[in-house]
């Protein structure tokens, strides 16, 4: 028969065997999670120097006036509540993968006359492919440009099949090719790309700019500020775009002049195409 010490000691190196069991298997644990933050830290090291050296490159890019690499594919958002906005059009979405440099020529036939701006793909490879898809898709065919502004700075805005501001496509994308710091941040036939104040805005709606924005503590006169998706220039049609803006705006009555309304001459896009890319 087993003594009561005997039983004691062996109660004791069961006791210890199980310490020496739950020691060895924390510090199996530790080691493995000592591993995975390792690897996790390698690939923020690989991360961090993949972001410098992109900056660096871009820097370099910019000095030497060589275009900067393009985003590898896009992100289209979807913006598909048209229970909340009914001005959304569902048009489906663009393909992710998009060309990345070059140039191509978006042709505005409309009631004023002729306006084609030439799209900067290599700046704007996103905004430009989203252009070109809206405009297969018949998109801006008989839609009007809903807004101008006179007062501050002079623009005519359009892209929204509604003409109620509101309107666009089910999707949304993120800015590019931002004119900051820049001055002015938007020069006289630039074509940029109208957005919320939300970042990843960018829909269909676009604005021809018909004088030089000059830019003064980080933004331009009236709160215009440099985030705004450059899409390219007018290359024809600025003499269109003159007489529309002189025209002047007006208020909701048609009638009653406004510095921010729209344009008294009317303008309604026809029909809009886009050409093939062509080579910078």
């Amino acid at each position: 028969m087993t003594s009561t010490r005997e039983r004691q000691r062996a109660a004791a190196r069961a006791r210890l065997e199980r310490e020496m069991t739950t020691r060895a298997e924390g510090a199996r644990k530790r080691r493995q999670r000592n591993a995975y933050i390792g690897a996790g830290l390698a690939v923020l090291i690989l991360i961090g120097g993949g972001t410098w050296l992109g900056v660096s490159v871009l820097g370099k890019d910019k000095k030497t006036d060589t275009p900067a690499a393009a985003p590898s594919g896009c992100q289209w958002l979807p913006d598909a509540d048209t229970a909340s906005n009914p001005n959304l059009k569902d048009v489906g979405m663009p393909a992710t993968d998009v060309p990345k440099s070059g140039k191509q020529l978006l042709t505005l036939n409309t009631t004023q006359g002729k306006i084609e701006i030439e799209m900067n793909v290599t700046d704007a490879p996103c905004t430009s492919a989203a252009i070109a898809y809206l405009t297969d898709k018949k998109f801006y065919d008989n839609t009007k440009c809903h807004r101008m502004v006179t007062e501050g700075f002079k623009i005519l805005q359009c892209g929204d099949p509604s003409a109620t501001g509101s309107g666009g496509p089910t999707f949304k994308y993120a800015e590019e090719n931002l004119p900051t710091g820049q001055n002015p941040a938007y020069e006289r036939g630039v074509v940029a790309m109208a957005k919320t104040q939300s970042p990843s805005s960018t829909g269909s709606q676009f604005f021809l700019v018909d004088a030089d924005i000059p830019l003064s503590d980080g933004q331009t006169t009236q709160g215009l500020t440099a985030d705004y998706t450059v899409l390219g220039k007018i290359v024809t049609g600025l003499d269109v775009l003159d007489k529309v803006i002189k025209a002047g705006a007006v208020g909701e009555d048609g009638k009653t002049a406004a510095g921010d309304g729209k344009p008294k001459l009317e303008v309604k896009i026809t029909s809009a195409t886009v050409g093939a890319v062509q080579a910078s």
